[in-house]
């Protein structure tokens, strides 16, 4: 049995996000979302935020403590993508995607440790990816900003772990999502054909993991990097 919790869970209106979210709610959970635009699952709160914006999370943050309570656990989910070449990449390119992927996540962390701090529990989850251990050609940026969140985490770790509180990262591989259904057909059999399983995660396998971790049961790990991949990212 699971302790209800309050979680917040940003970028929580598509994708992985959207099924975080709806399976923390199936487990009985008060479940708030961020987005930008879009609805988070039925039973959840969205909220408007924008992750690049401290004053915006902060407004974020109090409107979910008012409505649910203290956030107990938060699901640093919100990402963007701009994929291109390194030698066409420009520096916006670069800096936008660090700005919303891992600075966004030290917003959106420094925000809930306050109160995390003063209940002595709280549970820090981060949405990084394969390739930000793995690498991949086209995403210096993204796969930059990903590897980030696994010094930000072992850190916090460091700094808060004696309070009641863990930093976790999971490192999802390719999913079924819009994004990869859009795949020409032999371009998805060629990933599939690198991937050990396989096959494509579905969402689900991915949320099951990050509400385990959130979990009575994950207590006592922290900083740890826990891969949902297929064995695509093995050795990093």
């Amino acid at each position: 049995m699971t302790t209800p919790r309050t979680v917040l869970v940003t970028g929580g209106n598509r994708g992985i996000g959207f099924a975080i979210a709806e399976q923390f709610i199936a487990l009985g959970h008060r479940v708030a979302v961020t987005a930008r635009s879009g609805e988070g699952p039925a039973g959840s709160l969205t909220v408007r935020a924008d992750v690049t914006d401290s004053a915006s999370v902060d407004a974020a943050f109090t409107e979910v403590e008012a409505a649910l309570g203290p956030v107990e656990v938060v699901v640093a989910n919100a990402g963007i993508t701009k994929d291109t070449l390194l030698l066409r990449m420009t520096e916006d390119d670069f800096t936008s995607v660090v700005d919303t992927n891992l600075s966004g996540a030290f917003r959106v962390v420094k925000r809930a440790s306050k109160g995390m701090l003063k209940a002595r529990f709280g549970r820090i989850i981060l949405v990084s990816s394969v390739v930000g251990l793995l690498g991949s050609a086209g995403q210096v940026n993204y796969s930059a900003s990903k590897s980030g969140l696994v010094g930000l985490a072992r850190s916090v770790t460091r700094e808060l772990g004696s309070r009641g509180i863990t930093a976790n990262v999971i490192a999802p591989g390719f999913i079924e999502t819009d994004m990869t259904a859009e795949l020409p057909e032999a371009q998805q059999a060629e990933y599939k054909k690198s991937i050990p399983a396989g096959r494509f995660a579905t969402a689900e396998e991915v949320a099951k993991v990050v509400a385990w971790l959130a979990g009575d049961d994950a207590g006592y790990i922290s900083g740890a990097v826990i891969p949902v991949d297929g064995g695509l990212g093995m050795g990093h």
